[in-house]
Formats: structure tokens, sequence, C-alpha cells
């Protein structure tokens, strides 16, 4: 999953990118209104974590363009604004959710599983197939048997099941998967590929098939 933090106050953001890169996400950052806003709308994310008071242009002015566009994203606001009617502003101007400065990152985490999680789980699973998979605990079973995956190979199967019968082109998964600084021949792609496949014991036509020259699709069929 790829989140895009835009946030002035170069600590916090450094910060926010380090905790969510080991929560599994690929995170870009921007540090002005302007640059972010180009961000959020040239590349595709699963969410925006967007401070109110930004130099450029303003968290608020941000979130009414994007809206423009794309009106599903989930944004959440974070500010130390903390008056009731900056908190409604804020939701009534587009965001999902509202984060007060300072936070503890715990609960923004949560915050943001909330508005990450698929409306698709089985007991808080995502599943396919005899394959199961947790996002909140990063755990992966294959027959109720656990097992062990990298931060890149975990991601790398959460977003093919998150897309369960759709297709994953190249482009995409390296856009969800790698940061907006990865510069590298796809072919990593298959790489990992090929270690999940082993660790789960899956053959090249099982449940993770390959779409030459296009991508990958996960699917039971």
């Amino acid at each position: 999953m790829r989140i895009l933090v835009i946030e002035d106050e170069k600590g916090i953001a450094n910060f926010l990118r380090d905790g969510l890169t080991e929560e599994y996400f690929a995170v870009d950052v921007a540090y002005d209104g302007k640059t972010g806003l180009q961000m959020a709308l040239s590349n595709e994310y699963d969410l925006l974590l967007i401070d109110w008071m930004l130099p450029g242009l303003s968290g608020i002015e941000i979130v009414k363009n994007i809206r423009k566009v794309n009106p599903a994203i989930p944004v959440i606001f974070l500010t130390a604004r903390d008056t009731i009617d900056d908190t409604v502003f804020g939701l009534e101007s587009g965001a999902n959710d509202y984060i007060k400065k300072p936070f503890q990152f715990a609960e923004l985490l949560a915050r943001i599983k909330v508005q990450l999680r698929s409306k698709n789980l089985d007991n808080g699973y995502l599943v396919l197939g005899p394959i199961k998979l947790s996002a909140d605990t990063h755990q992966v079973y294959k027959d109720d048997v656990e097992i062990t995956l990298t931060q890149k190979e975990f991601s790398l199967l959460e977003y093919l099941m998150r897309n369960k019968g759709k297709v994953c082109t190249r482009t995409k998964i390296i856009e969800h998967i790698w940061d907006i600084h990865f510069d590298a021949d796809t072919s990593v792609i298959d790489v990992y590929i090929n270690f999940i496949r082993k660790k789960l014991g899956l053959g090249p036509k099982e449940f993770i098939f390959t779409l030459r020259g296009v991508g990958y699709i996960a699917k039971e069929e």
C-alpha cells in the first residue's frame, strides 16, 4: 500500500515516513502544498496524510482540488488546530479523518488501517484459496501454517490479494510497493513473485498467475 505524506515539518515528515515504512507501506513525502498536490494528482496512492497549514497551498486547498478528480481516496488531516469548528470544517472540506498534533503514532496507524480496511475480509483476513493474510498483524498462513515473508514479499502478496480477480500491471505494482524514487527494471517483481511462490509452495498456475507482458493476477480458479 502506498501513502503520500504532505508535511512541511521535516522532522515529523521523516518520522512518519520511517514509521510507516516499518509497517510495510511505500511512502512518498512532499514538504509543501504545491508539490504535494502535484504528486497526489500525478501518482496513484492508497491514502493521503496532509498537514493543514502548509506553504504554497493549504491542506484544505489540496483536498478540495483532489476531490474534484478522486472523490474516493482516503484523506487524514494532521494539524495543531484543535477546536470543534476546525474539526467540522476539515471533515466537511473532504477529509475522511482528522488527528490533532501532537499524536501517538499507534493511534495514527490505527486510523490509517481503518481507512484502508478492505470490505472483503473473512474474519479479519484477506483470503486466497488456502492462503490467509492479516494486514493488521502482518501474518500470512497457508493451510493454517504460518509462513514468514519479508517486508516486500508481504506487501506484494497483500496488494495482489486486495485486488483478487483484477489484473495488477507491472506499473501499478511498482507504484504501490516501491516508492516514487525507485528506479529499476520491473523484472524485480518476478524475483519477488518467485520468492512468494516458493515460500507458499505454489506452482506457477496456482492462485498467483503470470500474465506475460502485463503483470499478475491473484485468483482462485
